[in-house]
């Protein structure tokens, strides 16, 4: 592949693939984090053991995996789009719902801290229901990336 990328292309293609695959994983984890969580408060209470334990479960999860995991995810992103000259809508499409999925990553971690505070305002049903939507983002991305409609 051309560009300032040269022989590395295809590397940062595949480090950026696997940090994505971290990241999005652990979207996917942090709100049954949140539902489990939710629950074991309403049988224990806040401030319980078992609280404590779960709220430091999903420190390390953001702090350790999904934090760097996004950071390294769109370092390696920007750097494939810049080689390739942003060329095709798709790419656009790409980007936008990337966006997204940094706006619910930013929601996970606003709700991680309100757990860590001692305040859930949410249902576990909720959280069972949000858990679904970086699926339908990864879907759409991976059709867009693939396929290249436009």
């Amino acid at each position: 592949m051309a560009g300032f990328l040269g022989d590395a292309y295809l590397w940062v293609k595949a480090f950026h693939l696997i940090a994505v695959i971290f990241w999005v994983a652990g979207m996917f984890m942090m709100p049954r984090f949140f539902a489990y969580h939710a629950e074991e408060n309403a049988t224990h209470g806040v401030g319980s053991p078992v609280d404590l334990t779960w709220r430091e479960r999903e420190r390390r999860l953001m702090r350790i995996i999904i934090n760097p995991a996004m950071i390294v995810a769109w370092v390696l992103g920007l750097m494939l789009a810049f080689n390739i000259g942003w060329m095709g809508g798709w790419l656009h499409a790409k980007v936008a719902i990337v966006l997204l999925l940094s706006a619910y990553h930013g929601f996970l971690s606003r709700w991680r801290k309100e757990f860590a505070a001692g305040n859930n305002p949410r249902t576990t049903k909720f959280y069972r229901v949000v858990n679904e939507l970086p699926t339908l983002a990864v879907v759409v991305i991976v059709i867009l990336v693939i396929v290249k409609p436009f």
